[in-house]
């Protein structure tokens, strides 16, 4: 991934894996000889307001022993949900879902619906990763479970207490109506929380306006990340994505 990150122009990357920082010294290695400026960080996954959302933290102290635990423990959750969509997937006609996960993730315990959806490509159910979701791994669909995640006060006191910045992921994804959304943004930085995601691999044109104005309201720093996973499953490639707006300080403004 660095290397390719390099190729493609990228200066300053981020590694935010889901739930994890396993990945980091590796990444801050293959970096460092690739002469790429690295921030160490991770995508923590909150439940607020019975919806799940994403808060990424950046700039972390991958040891902090608290963020470590309370990482362990969200992981725990999503082994447990896993076999429950395998179950799902089973009474729908696919079978082995569980093990095939698990053998394309790697790590059992980072387990998402991703490493599902790519299963049931495999199996043919669907031509690509986001046809998987629409049809199979969406809320009302037949391999969907809810999860309850991380409460929003302690994945923000974990990235604080490990020395990052809290950041909105890809707020555009999100379903709250406007009211939701105001009292959300309100919480999240009532709780110290410092940026949200304005230019982003999941938002469209439009929305990188929307959220331009959102973090210009309620005094944000932006960020600006691919939300990349992996060639053919992501919107945007690294380093493919417009600049931020000018007039809006960057998350990253005194690290560099």
């Amino acid at each position: 991934m660095v290397a390719r990150a390099k190729r493609l122009g990228v200066h300053v990357l981020a590694l935010t894996d889901h739930d994890e920082v396993a990945g980091l010294a590796d990444a801050q290695a293959a970096a460092t000889a690739e002469g790429v400026r690295f921030i160490p960080g991770v995508e923590i996954s909150v439940t607020w307001a019975r919806r799940g959302v994403h808060i990424v933290g950046l700039n972390i102290d991958p040891q902090d022993a608290r963020l470590r635990a309370g990482l362990a423990q969200t992981r725990r959750g999503r082994l447990a949900r896993a076999g429950r969509i395998a179950e799902q997937l089973e009474r729908a006609g696919y079978p082995g879902g569980l093990e095939a996960a698990q053998r394309l993730a790697g790590n059992p315990e980072i387990i998402s619906r991703t490493h599902f959806a790519r299963f049931l490509v495999e199996q043919g159910a669907a031509p690509s990763v986001g046809k998987v979701f629409d049809h199979y791994l969406s809320p009302g669909k037949p391999g969907f479970e809810p999860m309850q995640w991380a409460s929003l006060e302690d994945a923000l006191s974990w990235i604080h207490g490990a020395g990052g910045r809290a950041v909105i992921a890809h707020p555009g994804r999100y379903t709250y109506d406007p009211t939701a959304f105001d009292a959300f943004f309100a919480a999240f930085a009532d709780l110290g929380g410092e940026g949200i995601e304005v230019i982003t691999g999941s938002h469209t044109p439009e929305q990188y306006r929307e959220y331009a104005e959102v973090a210009a309201r309620y005094g944000f720093l932006a960020s600006r990340g691919s939300d990349f996973h992996a060639p053919g499953e992501s919107r945007v490639d690294l380093g493919q994505l417009p600049a931020l707006p000018p007039h809006l300080a960057p998350i990253w403004h005194d690290w560099l």
